[in-house]
């Protein structure tokens, strides 16, 4: 009789283990495809920026610390970087590309220009995107990380290799309040 116990509890507890492990994998995967679909947007945007700032760079010569900053930013090769330093790297941009918005504020005819405006459309759909892919993304990531964290799925993560994965999280300048002026 006792041996059918100890069987039994054998099995269900490999059956849990084997099931945890799915679960990790289940979610660890579905964190890849949420910054997959996420990385195509990043991958747009970062496509798009050159020739924001070539057309920036003509009509705001003097302004070259912000298009100076921006082409530092990506003169690393997109496709090499790794998922953290994307994230990162792009945090950077966004608070980039928020200054080049700024300065067609203080340029009119830039502001006017029918490249420019087309560009700047262009890239206030994908920075939406992004924000929509970020949210999906950081909600998928909480989920995982919840797993990895908690006990009793954070021994097995320890010994099945699974990490924590990063976030994306507001920039500096998202995070500062808005002056509005009348």
């Amino acid at each position: 009789m006792w041996f059918y116990i100890i069987i039994a509890i054998i099995l269900l507890t490999v059956i849990y283990i084997f099931s945890l492990y799915n679960s990790f994998v289940n979610l660890n995967n579905k964190v890849k495809e949420t910054f997959s679909t996420m990385d195509v947007y990043l991958k747009k945007r970062w496509d798009l920026i050159p020739n924001v700032v070539e057309i920036v760079k003509g009509y705001a010569k003097h302004e070259n610390s912000t298009l100076k900053e921006i082409v530092e930013l990506r003169s690393n090769t997109y496709d090499k970087m790794t998922d953290d330093k994307k994230i990162k790297t792009n945090e950077k941009l966004s608070s980039s590309i928020e200054k080049i918005m700024a300065l067609a504020e203080a340029y009119p005819e830039l502001k006017a220009n029918e490249n420019f405006k087309d560009l700047s459309n262009q890239l206030s759909k994908i920075e939406d995107d992004i924000a929509n892919s970020r949210k999906y993304y950081n909600a998928v990531v909480r989920l995982y990380n919840n797993k990895v964290e908690m006990f009793p799925s954070n021994i097995f993560s320890k010994m099945f290799g699974f990490k924590t994965k990063e976030m994306f999280s507001a920039s500096e300048t998202e995070r500062k309040n808005v002056k509005i002026e009348l």
